[in-house]
Order: C-alpha cells, then structure tokens, then sequence
C-alpha cells in the first residue's frame, strides 16, 4: 500500500507546488530582470547544442528521404516531407529535450544548492516569498526559450536538408525551396511553437520542484538534476502525442 500511496502523494504535491507557481506569475510582483537574466543564460547554453544537433538530423533526412524518393520518381516531395516533419516533430522535441538536459537541469541545481544552504527559507524569514523571488523567473525563462530554441532548430533542420540536397546531391535550390512550401502551412509553424511553449511550462515546473525539494547535500542535489531531466522528458514526450493530435489531427484525418 506504501508504494502505491507514495507516488500518488508526490504527485499531490507537485501539483500543488504547480499551483501556487502559476497563481504566482499572474499576480505578477516577480523581477522582468531576473526572468531576462535567466532566459539569457538558458538560451545562450542550448543555442549552439540545439543547431549541433538539428543541423545534421535534416542533413540525414534529407539523405534518406532522397534515397527512398528516387525509388519512385518523386524528389520534389522530400522537402516538404523533412520540412513538416521538422516543424511539426522534430523541431520542437529535440529543443525541447536541450532545454531540459542544459536549462531545466541548471535551474534545479541552483535551487536545489539554495534548499541545501537553507537560502529559501532565509527569504521566507524575511518575509518575501521564495517563489516569487526565485522560482518564477526561473520557471517563466523555461517556458520562453524552449519555443526560441525551437525557432532556432527547426531552422537549422531545414537547412541542414538544403545542404545535403543542393550542395550534396545536386538538386535545385528554387525546386527545394519551392518544395518545402509545398505542403508547409502556418499551422504548422504556430502549433510546433505552441507546443514548446507547453514542453516548456512542463520542464520549468518539474525543475523548480525538484531543485526546491532537494535534501541530503550535493548528492541531493544531483538527484534533483537527474531527475529533473528524466521526468520532465518523460512528461512533455507523453504530452506530445496528445498535443500532436489535437492540433494536426488524429490518424486518417
């Protein structure tokens, strides 16, 4: 009964922790500048990582989907093909997996330090809510660059793709160009951009709940961060698919 009882009471408290953190940002009173501050420090760690790791996955799926395309006469299709698969899938995931393993893990560590030396409770002795002061920043400059991040990736996807296809394979730019426009609406711009936006609210509140629960020294703290990037992962992945399929459709539609 125990194990069972304990994962239902963590979620209970995670969600309760969730809840005073979103009440939090629309009373408003937490500092612009901390939340600038901290969206320039997560977007400068995951920029380069997310262009080095986006870049050449279109370079791959534009190699393949060529190779398969030839199979039946149809390479004017493999850019809009890698391009909404960009946009829609692989864009947003992999940025957002960055996000979480560079920034969600750096706010957990920084708040779990502070839990250890007692920092927050320190300002709530002194009467200011820990929350505001130091998690919501925190949380809001999650939910801000994961969708920045995942304007640069799938940009960098796509121009991975070009590489392969123009300078590698010899197909012509204005045609490549032509085709990823070919089946690429603004729906799927706004919606993988939404669905950071939801894989980042995901990734802010498990880090900052696990850096504020850390316990037991440094290794408390490391715990916090491993399990900051396991379970929000886990989280926004599971997210995804229903995400996926109220915004483009269920299967056959």
């Amino acid at each position: 009964m125990t194990a069972l009882l304990s994962p239902l009471a963590g979620l209970g408290r995670f969600s309760l922790f969730s809840a005073a953190v979103l009440v939090r940002v629309v009373r408003g009173g937490w500092s612009v500048r901390a939340l600038i501050e901290d969206l320039y420090t997560i977007c400068t760690r995951c920029l380069l990582p997310v262009i080095a790791i986006t870049f050449p996955f279109g370079m791959v799926m534009a190699l393949q989907g060529l190779t398969i395309m030839a199979l039946f006469g149809a390479q004017r299709l493999m850019p809009s093909i890698v391009s909404v698969a960009i946009l829609r899938e692989l864009g947003p995931v992999l940025a957002s997996v960055l996000v979480a393993a560079q920034g969600g893990s750096s706010c957990a560590a920084e708040l779990g330090a502070m839990a250890i030396k007692e920092e927050l409770d320190a300002t709530a002795v002194m009467a200011v809510d820990p929350l505001t002061l130091h998690v919501v920043p925190r949380f809001l400059a999650i939910v801000v660059a994961c969708p920045l991040m995942n304007i640069a990736g799938s940009a960098a996807g796509i121009l991975g793709s070009f590489v392969t296809a123009v300078f590698m394979k010899g197909e012509q730019a204005g045609v490549f160009m032509d085709g990823v426009w070919l089946r690429v609406g603004p729906v799927d711009v706004w919606a993988g951009t939404f669905k950071t936006a939801v894989f980042g609210v995901i990734i802010g509140l498990v880090a900052c709940y696990m850096g504020t629960r850390a316990t037991g020294g440094a290794a408390g703290v490391g715990r916090a961060v491993n399990d900051t990037v396991v379970f929000g992962i886990i989280g926004f992945i599971i997210v995804n698919y229903a995400l996926t399929s109220a915004l483009f459709g269920v299967a056959g539609s």
